[in-house]
C-alpha cells in the first residue's frame, strides 16, 4: 500500500477521533469555563482544522528534520536527491500549515469569545484579538509557516534546511504554551513537559511518512536513513513517554482519571504510546533479524499516530479536571506553584522544584560528554583532566541554579533572579566553554554528526555571532534591553518566555566566552590580546547595569511582584538595590576564572610556538649563525 494511502487513513482516523470528541463533548466543555457556546460549525470546525494544522505541522518539520539528519548530503554541503524530495514535501505541508493556522486565528477568536462567526465581524474579530492569547499564538505559528513556505523554495544546502527545521519546530509550540498547560496550579511543568512532547510527537510522526515515501521510490541511501530513523524514534519514544507521564500528573489528578472524559482521553493517550512502543521494538527486531519488509509495520505506526493526534487535538477541547477540581491562588495562576516560606538558606538548598527543560538539558549534557570521555579512552586516548571537571562543575551549576530553592524562589523576588540570571550569563558559560565540548564531539562522533558540527561552527551564522562587537552587545545589551524596558514585566508573565529568558542568558553568555576563552574551533580565532581587550570592554557597562539598578527609584516589574502577596517580599525597591549590588558584584569571580584561564591559554600557546620554532629546519642554522656572531662579538674586544 502507497505511503498516502495510509496517511490518508491516519487523517481520516483522526478526524472521526475528533469529531466523535466533540460530539460528546457537546457545550460543555465551554459551560466549564463560564463561556458560551459559539455554535456547532465553531465547535466542529475549530477541531477539525486544528487537526490539519497539527498534522500538516508534523509532517513539514519532519520532512526537515529528515532532509538534515536521515540521509546525508553532499561534499559541499548541497543536499542530495532523497533531501531535496523531503524539502519539498516539507514546502507543500508548509503551505497547509500556513492556510490552517491563518484559519485558526479566526476559529479560536470565535471559540473563545462564545460568538458564532455571523455575529463576528472585522473589528470584532481585531477586538477579541487583542485581548485573548490563543489566536496571537496561532497568529505567530502562521508567519512562521510562511517563514518556511519561502525559505522551502529556495533552500539548497544542508544548513539552511537545519536553520528552516529550527524555525519550523517553533512555529508548533506557539498555540500549545498558549493553551491549557499555561493556566493554574504546576503549569510551569505542564509547559515544559508540553515543549517536549509536541516536538518529539512531530519529529517521530513527520520523519516516518517521509522515510516510508523515500524507501518506497527507491531512492539512494534508504538503508542509512532508517538506521538512523531507528534512533531518532526511539528518543522521540523516549520523550513522549517521559513529558506525556508528567502533563497527566499535573493536568489529571489521579482520582479523576476513569472519572472525567479528560482523563480517560490521557489513559487513552498512554495505550497508543505503549502500542507504538511495541510496534518500534517489532520492526526493529524485523530489521535485525533481516526479516521482508519490517517496513510494512509503518503503516500500522503512521494509522497509530493518526489516532494519537486526533486524540491530542480532543483533549484540547475539554478542559482538564485541574481547572475546576482544585482552586486556584495568585501564586498558581502566576508562577504555578506555592513559595510562601520565607526564603532562607536551607530553602534554597533543599526546596526543589526540576526544571524540566534545563535541569534535563544539564543532565544530558553531563551523561554525553562522560560517554564521550569513555568513547576515548577505550582507543586508548586521554583527555584532560581540566576539561571535564570544568565541564561537570558547569552542569552542576545549571542544575542547581535552575532546579533547586534558587531557581524556584526566582520569580518570586528580584534579587534571586539576578542570582540566576548572573549565574546563568556569568558563570556557567565560562565552565562550559572550558570543557571544550565540540572539540571533544569532533574526536568521538562518527563521520556523519562530525562533519554536521564542522560544517555549524564554520557557518554564517556562526561567524556573524563571534564577532568581538556582536558577542559583547548581546552580552551586556540584553541587560538593558529587557530590565530598562517593559520586557522584563511582560516576560513575567509567560513561563515560556521565563524559560526562554533563561536559554537566552544561557546562550549569550556562551558566545561571548567561546570569543574570550574558547578552545573549541570556530570561525574566528582573535589574537590573546584581544580576547583580553574584549573582556575588559565589557566589564565597565556590566558594572554601570548594577549601578544603575541600586540608584533606581522605581521598580521593575512592581505590578507583578505585588500581585504574588508573599509574606516575606518587604521593601521591593530594597529588593531590587540588592539585585543590582549581585549583578555589580557578581562579575568578579567569573572575570577572575576568565582573566586566569586566558593567561595559562596564552602561555600555553607562546610555549608550543616556541616548540614549533626548535623544531622547524632552520632553526639549528639559525642558532649557529647567532652563536658565531656572538663569538665574533667577543674576540673584537679581545683584540
Amino acid at each position: 500500500m502507497r505511503v498516502w494511502v495510509w496517511v490518508a487513513i491516519a487523517g481520516l482516523a483522526a478526524v472521526v477521533v475528533v469529531t466523535v470528541a466533540v460530539a460528546v463533548i457537546g457545550t460543555s466543555g465551554h459551560a466549564l469555563l463560564g463561556d458560551t457556546d459559539p455554535g456547532p460549525f465553531v465547535r466542529f470546525g475549530a477541531g477539525l482544522v486544528r487537526v490539519l494544522a497539527d498534522a500538516s505541522g508534523a509532517v513539514c518539520t519532519g520532512a526537515l528534520v529528515f532532509a538534515a539528519l536521515l540521509v546525508p548530503s553532499r561534499r559541499d554541503g548541497i543536499l542530495r536527491v532523497g533531501g531535496y524530495a523531503a524539502v519539498r514535501t516539507a514546502g507543500w505541508s508548509a503551505v497547509l500549515w500556513l492556510v490552517t493556522s491563518a484559519a485558526m486565528i479566526v476559529l479560536d477568536t470565535a471559540d473563545a469569545s462564545g460568538k458564532p462567526l455571523s455575529e463576528m465581524d472585522a473589528s470584532g474579530v481585531a477586538g477579541q484579538f487583542e485581548a485573548l492569547e490563543t489566536p496571537k499564538a496561532w497568529a505567530v505559528t502562521a508567519v512562521l509557516a510562511l517563514v518556511v513556505v519561502i525559505g522551502c523554495r529556495v533552500a539548497l544546502s544542508w544548513r539552511s534546511v537545519v536553520g528552516l527545521a529550527v524555525v519550523a519546530a517553533v512555529g508548533l509550540l506557539p498555540p500549545v504554551v498558549a493553551g491549557h498547560v499555561s493556566v493554574g496550579n504546576g503549569h510551569d511543568l505542564a509547559t515544559n513537559a508540553a515543549i517536549g512532547h509536541v516536538v518529539a510527537a512531530a519529529v517521530w510522526s513527520g520523519t516516518l511518512v517521509v522515510l516510508v515515501a523515500h524507501v518506497r521510490r527507491g531512492t539512494e541511501y534508504a538503508e542509512l536513513a532508517c538506521r538512523r530513523y531507528r534512533t531518532v524514534a526511539l528518543v522521540c519514544w523516549v520523550v513522549l513517554a517521559f513529558t506525556g507521564v508528567v502533563q497527566g500528573l499535573v493536568l489529571v489528578p489521579l482520582s479523576d482519571v476513569l472519572s472525567t472524559r479528560y482523563g480517560l482521553m490521557s489513559l487513552g493517550k498512554v495505550v497508543l504510546l505503549g502500542l507504538l512502543g511495541v510496534v518500534g521494538v517489532w520492526a526493529r527486531r524485523r530489521a535485525v533479524m533481516s526479516k521482508p519488509s519490517p517496513w510494512r509495520l509503518a503503516g500500522v505506526d503512521i494509522l497509530l499516530l493518526g489516532v494519537t493526534f486526533g486524540v491530542s487535538v480532543a483533549m484540547v477541547r475539554q478542559p482538564p479536571p485541574a481547572f475546576v477540581s482544585t482552586e486556584q491562588s495568585a501564586l498558581d495562576a502566576l508562577i504555578g506553584y506555592d513559595i510562601l516560606t520565607p526564603p532562607g538558606f536551607w530553602q534554597l538548598l533543599t526546596a526543589w522544584r526540576f526544571d524540566l527543560v534545563l535541569g534535563t538539558a544539564a543532565i544530558v549534557l553531563a551523561v554525553g560528554y562522560l560517554a564521550g570521555i569513555r568513547a576515548l579512552r577505550r582507543r586508548g586516548d586521554a583527555w584532560p583532566r581540566g576539561r571535564t571537571v570544568s565541564w561537570l562543575l558547569g552542569c552542576l551549576v545549571l542544575l542547581l541554579t535552575t532546579s533547586s530553592g534558587v531557581g524556584r524562589y526566582a520569580p518570586g523576588a528580584f534579587s534571586i533572579h539576578m542570582v540566576t540570571h548572573m549565574l546563568l550569563n556569568m558563570l556557567i558559560p565560562a565552565l562550559l566553554v572550558l570543557g571544550a565540548p565540540a572539540t571533544l564531539a569532533l574526536r568521538v562522533l562518527p563521520p556523519g554528526p562530525r562533519e554536521w558540527l564542522m560544517s555549524l561552527l564554520h557557518s554564517r551564522v556562526a561567524r556573524e555571532v563571534t564577532h568581538p562587537l556582536v558577542a559583547c552587545v548581546l552580552l551586556v545589551g540584553s541587560y538593558y534591553a529587557l530590565y530598562m524596558t517593559d520586557l522584563f514585566a511582560s516576560a513575567l508573565r509567560y513561563h515560556w518566555a521565563h524559560v526562554l529568558m533563561n536559554i537566552h542568558f544561557l546562550g549569550t553568555g556562551y558566545v561571548f566566552y567561546w570569543v574570550v576563552i574558547g578552545i573549541d574551533p570556530g570561525p574566528r580565532r582573535l589574537p590573546h590580546l584581544g580576547r583580553l581587550g574584549t573582556l575588559f570592554a565589557v566589564m565597565p557597562f556590566h558594572a554601570f547595569f548594577g549601578v544603575i539598578l541600586m540608584s533606581s527609584q522605581n521598580v521593575i516589574a512592581e505590578n507583578f511582584y505585588r500581585s504574588l502577596s508573599l509574606p516575606w517580599s518587604g521593601d521591593l525597591l530594597a529588593d531590587q538595590r540588592l539585585g543590582g549590588g549581585i549583578a555589580w558584584a557578581s562579575g568578579e569571580l567569573p572575570v577572575l576564572v576568565v582573566v586566569i584561564a586566558l593567561l595559562v591559554q596564552w602561555s600555553r600557546a607562546d610555549e608550543r610556538a616556541a616548540r614549533r620554532h626548535d623544531r622547524s629546519p632552520g632553526s639549528d642554522d639559525e642558532l649557529a649563525a647567532y652563536n658565531a656572531m656572538l663569538a665574533k662579538l667577543a674576540e673584537s674586544r679581545r683584540q
